[in-house]
């Protein structure tokens, strides 16, 4: 009873909180001076037909630095904390479960499909909404499906850790290039930025995006990976 009556008032303060917010919302009239600089120069500075790539990549690069750093040090953790509660392997391994026939063939036709969708996604990031990490986490989408499909299949940890690091070590060179040879970290100038809206445009956003779709995808492919094989041990003790 105490738990459903402090749910309840936790329920109606936030509820009060977002109503006085609401209500006392006013819509700016203009952009503010920021907002406006991007809004009006982006796409000669950068060459960025998406503002939000110009901003997130180039303008706050060190935020997406930030960001990408986070997402590894998570999927470390969960592979860490995984593999500790990981008993040694053992050589009889549990048969293989039922998978549907739609799901496995599905699977099969869908996966390619898919990791040409988040390739695509990241790769455009400069033209279209998307980019690095809504790529990643399609390409993460389409092992999780092959994982559905074959709960008993294993990747190569060693392959995705290689891809991982040799993404993010080539994105931070790319920013450390960007401090020596252009005008800051990350900076897109290293390349010519081409014409306005066409796919080799915007100076190396693209090679950016791209890394970093592959670094998210690794990160993200690594976690699922980790939860599968921790899921298998624990069948195969029950079994």
């Amino acid at each position: 009873m105490i738990k459903h009556a402090i749910a309840l008032l936790l329920l109606f303060a936030v509820g009060t909180l977002f109503a006085s917010l609401l209500v006392g919302y006013v819509p700016d009239s203009e952009l503010n001076q920021t907002a406006r600089y991007y809004a009006e120069r982006t796409a000669g500075d950068i060459g960025a037909a998406n503002i939000v790539t110009a901003i997130v990549v180039t303008y706050r690069g060190l935020d997406t630095l930030g960001e990408v750093t986070v997402l590894f040090i998570t999927a470390a953790i969960v592979g860490l904390v995984l593999a500790q509660g990981q008993p040694a392997r053992t050589p009889n391994q549990p048969a293989r479960p039922p998978v549907g026939e739609l799901l496995s063939t599905g699977s099969r036709m869908l996966t390619p499909l898919i990791l040409l969708l988040g390739v695509y996604v990241f790769v455009n990031g400069h033209l279209t909404p998307g980019g690095g990490f809504q790529g990643g986490a399609i390409i993460a989408s389409g092992m999780l499906l092959l994982l559905l499909a074959d709960p008993l299949k294993h990747f190569s940890h060693q392959m995705i850790s290689v891809l991982e690091s040799l993404s993010g070590l080539l994105f931070v060179g790319l920013g450390v290039l960007g401090v020596l040879l252009a005008g800051g970290f990350l900076d897109n100038r290293l390349l010519p930025l081409g014409n306005l809206g066409e796919l080799f445009s915007a100076g190396v956003i693209p090679v950016i995006y791209s890394l970093i779709g592959l670094k998210v995808g690794a990160e993200f492919s690594s976690m699922l990976a980790s939860l599968s094989e921790t899921n298998k041990t624990e069948n195969s003790e029950e079994a």
